[in-house]
């Protein structure tokens, strides 16, 4: 896609973010947030939002899957991501992702309540890490490169459910 066609859809997908959430905002009667808007996300992820102290919210979308799938990611995903924003704002923080709330938001807007995408993710994969094998008391474990690094330089981590150090390595049954 040219330079020229990605720009126009960037500003049209602004557009229909912006749009969404003057909606909200008569629908509920409520001011809502200014996001920031970018288009930096990579990997199998469409969109995301992004909620930081003191800081505007940001929606992140995948600039490929935008450009592969231009009217499905607007009828799609834009409302799934600005869905989350107004939920957040309306309710809190203590909702749940895609729970009844953000299904009667995604409903104002006209759009598929549905969690997950079915583009084609093959052509924005990114780079995959290394896994190394670990264990705790509980359970097997496999880390990236970067936390088997971390492990290596002395830094601990520990399993959130049996609360035991991973230990490198697979765990054996046999005691020999």
């Amino acid at each position: 896609m040219k330079r020229e066609q990605l720009s126009e859809l960037v500003q049209r997908t602004e557009a229909c973010t912006r749009k969404l959430l003057a909606r909200a905002e008569r629908r509920f009667e409520r001011q809502m947030p200014k996001a920031e808007i970018r288009f930096d996300l990579r990997g199998r992820s469409a969109g995301l939002v992004l909620f930081a102290p003191r800081r505007p919210p940001e929606i992140r979308y995948n600039l490929q899957l935008l450009a592969e799938n231009e009217e499905e990611f607007l009828a799609r995903t834009v409302p799934h991501e600005v869905a989350h924003l107004v939920v957040r704002e309306l309710f809190g923080s203590e909702t749940r992702p895609h729970g009844r709330e953000w299904k009667a938001v995604m409903g104002v807007f006209g759009a598929d309540p549905s969690r997950c995408h079915d583009y084609d993710v093959s052509r924005s994969q990114v780079r995959r890490l290394p896994r190394f094998p670990y264990h705790c008391g509980c359970r097997q474990h496999e880390l990236t490169s970067i936390r088997h690094r971390r492990i290596l330089n002395g830094q601990s981590y520990f399993c959130r459910a049996c609360k035991q150090p991973l230990r490198p390595g697979l765990e054996s049954d046999d005691p020999a």
